[in-house]
């Protein structure tokens, strides 16, 4: 009885916490992307960031997360798992945001180093009329299931410039991030008719 009490206090303080993180995160991505431009609405910025963010933790859970997302991706590999590579973190979150309607936020599919074993998918939101280059990298996968997001330009990790993760960790600029748009995965985010599913293309 007294093992049972220890474990659910403990679990209620592991969630609060993470709860606290997010609710940090929900905030600040609100406000990086009402900065985006001034016709951004607010209150949608707001539904973006909260959708974001739990659906993120609901597909960990959802994908039976275990450990880390390499490790993920090795489990499905061996069938023991049948979701939770990158483009289905990607393509889930991008369900539930595309079914928001948005209207002063565009969705964009974003891919690095598409094609290769290194290869990661992530939405990229933007103001209306912005270039995609312009937008936030919002990422499920990366940090298993906490969504990781940040100004595209700089995300250090999908930084392609010779030498870019010394001079953003050294100077704090970046060389030519490595995102480029899918139009075909974009499409479908703005088709609110057809379902498509992401096929992951080298794993």
């Amino acid at each position: 009885m007294i093992r049972t009490t220890v474990f659910i206090i403990a679990f209620s303080l592991c969630v609060n916490a993470v709860w606290a993180k997010d609710e940090k995160s929900i905030k600040k991505l609100r406000d990086a992307l009402v900065a985006l431009a001034p016709d951004v609405d607010p209150g949608e910025a707001e539904l973006l960031s909260v959708t974001a963010h739990t659906a993120s933790r609901s597909l960990a859970r959802e994908y039976g997360l275990v450990w880390c997302p390499a490790f993920q991706n090795v489990l499905i590999h061996t069938g023991r798992r049948q979701r939770g590579y990158c483009g289905h973190y990607t393509r889930d979150i991008g369900e539930r945001l595309k079914a928001l309607k948005l209207k002063t936020l565009v969705l964009h599919w974003g891919a690095a180093y598409a094609g290769t074993l290194d290869e990661n998918n992530g939405l990229v939101v933007t103001a209306r009329n912005q270039p995609f280059e312009n937008g936030i990298v919002l990422d499920g996968w990366r940090r298993a299931g906490r969504l990781f997001w940040c100004p595209l330009k700089e995300d250090s990790q999908y930084d392609s410039g010779q030498g870019a993760r010394w001079r953003a960790s050294h100077h704090g600029y970046y060389g030519i991030t490595a995102w480029k748009e899918d139009p075909l995965y974009t499409a479908w985010l703005h088709d609110y008719t057809h379902v498509w599913e992401w096929q992951p293309t080298a794993r």
